[in-house]
């Protein structure tokens, strides 16, 4: 399974574990999943963690991708046909990023893990 994981849900899974669904943590933890997150959730956890939106153990910039990488996440890049792709979408949602990422993952096949019930009403497959 291919998983592209929301900002939020990676937050769980490198924080605070018990806070994913058992489904989703399954999943995840499957070695026939291919699991991934977006370089707009890097841009989403340093913006909200420059405004004090979002309290880390550290900057992000110091530790987010080595612990990503150490878990065998890959990032994927935000292209510019992944942004344009977001002008199509209706407006289930207005937060940019969570659109962006629904567009990746509508885009590329991905199913999409995240607790916000918002993003189901784009058809998006979702743990």
């Amino acid at each position: 399974m291919n998983l592209l994981l929301d900002t939020h849900a990676l937050l769980w899974l490198l924080c605070d574990p018990g806070r994913l669904g058992d489904t989703a943590a399954r999943a995840i933890a499957s070695p026939s999943s291919r699991v991934a997150v977006s370089a707009a959730t890097a841009w989403e956890i340093a913006i909200k963690q420059s405004i004090g939106k979002l309290v880390l153990p550290g900057p992000a910039e110091s530790w987010l991708g080595p612990v990503v990488s150490a878990r065998s996440i890959e990032w994927i890049p935000v292209t510019v046909e992944d942004a344009l792709a977001v002008r199509a979408l209706a407006w289930h949602h207005r937060d940019p990023f969570d659109r962006l990422i629904v567009a990746q993952a509508l885009r590329g096949g991905w199913t999409l893990v995240s607790r916000d019930p918002a993003l189901v009403a784009y058809g998006v497959p979702t743990l």
